[in-house]
């Protein structure tokens, strides 16, 4: 195990490297100017442009500037200042801890609501409980995360007075409920019709006819044979699908008025403030990464049959 952990942890650096040198490149090569409006309505004086352009490197190569910005992150921590000269660790440190809960609950939602969803209609296929599930995953793999967004909170938080209809700014836990259920909505309906899938598949397997005629009880057999090898493309989905939930959280962000990363990088992007974008693109990569290693970690947990040697 400790030389597979390694090995992933020395394969994770060169795609760190090409990932994020790709966005970099893609986000700063941008056309447009990045000066323009930051002095009000008349253009910025020349001296201001030419010690702004010294100050990021912009008379650089791309191939400087990647690695002048690398150098700062790696060792100092520091993933650079807007254009504004406020701090971008500032604005991570404020927003990012809002996304991280919202992601979690999103995560939560769709593993607890997900799963149960799909282990109760494979193991009963073809009945109104699974024509029902069939027929609401289908509705909200279509229905768009805003229309959902937009409808949850006009009924929970205008009409019947539930919720709040946005999250105050500190975003409790309680708060985040709704919003984590219409980011994670689409996601939902994905893992329960998977993991019914997966159970109506493994269900036929050798090994679970062994452990019925063992005399095992139907509960031990679920969820310690089926269940475990069940959940394994599961995991893989939902491993991929944490970065994905924290990126796509800008429109979940903006209905609910959360300040999160989503709404920052929104933000960054009508101001063409590169610097903001990078950083947090290049923090949710490494985020994505981690998460990847520790979801191929838990395989072996899941399934014994699988050895890291």
């Amino acid at each position: 195990m400790g030389r597979y952990l390694l090995r992933r942890l020395l394969h994770l650096v060169p795609v760190f490297i090409v990932t994020t040198f790709l966005i970099y490149v893609l986000v700063w090569v941008l056309p447009g100017d990045p000066f323009a409006g930051k002095c009000g309505e008349r253009p910025c004086p020349p001296n201001y442009v030419q010690m702004m352009t010294e100050k990021y490197h912009l008379d650089q190569s791309v191939f400087v500037q990647y690695g002048s910005y690398m150098k700062a992150l790696l060792f100092q921590g520091d993933f650079g200042t807007t254009y504004n000269g406020q701090s971008v660790n500032d604005i991570i440190a404020q927003s990012y801890p809002n996304t991280v809960k919202l992601a979690l609950v999103a995560v939560a939602i769709t593993a607890l609501i997900g799963l149960t969803a799909g282990v109760l209609t494979g193991l009963r296929r073809n009945g109104f409980a699974d024509n029902l599930v069939l027929v609401s995953t289908l509705f909200l793999i279509a229905l768009p995360t805003f229309v959902t967004g937009f409808v949850l909170q006009w009924l929970f938080g205008v009409q019947l007075g539930l919720v709040r209809p946005t999250v105050s700014s500190e975003a409790p836990l309680n708060e985040l409920i709704i919003p984590g259920f219409v980011l994670g909505s689409v996601s939902m309906a994905y893992v329960s019709r998977l993991a019914r899938t997966s159970i109506a598949e493994n269900r036929r397997a050798d090994y679970v006819r062994t452990a019925i005629a063992k005399g095992l009880p139907m509960r031990r057999v679920v969820g310690v044979h089926l269940l475990r090898n069940s959940l394994i493309p599961v995991l893989t989905f939902i491993g991929t699908d944490i970065g994905s939930l924290m990126g796509g959280s800008i429109v979940t962000e903006g209905i609910f008025n959360i300040n999160g990363i989503g709404r920052q990088v929104y933000r960054a992007i009508l101001t063409k403030d590169s610097a903001t974008v990078v950083s947090i693109v290049v923090l949710l990569v490494i985020v994505f990464l981690l998460a990847n290693l520790v979801i191929d970690l838990l395989y072996a947990a899941l399934d014994p049959r699988i050895r890291y040697e």
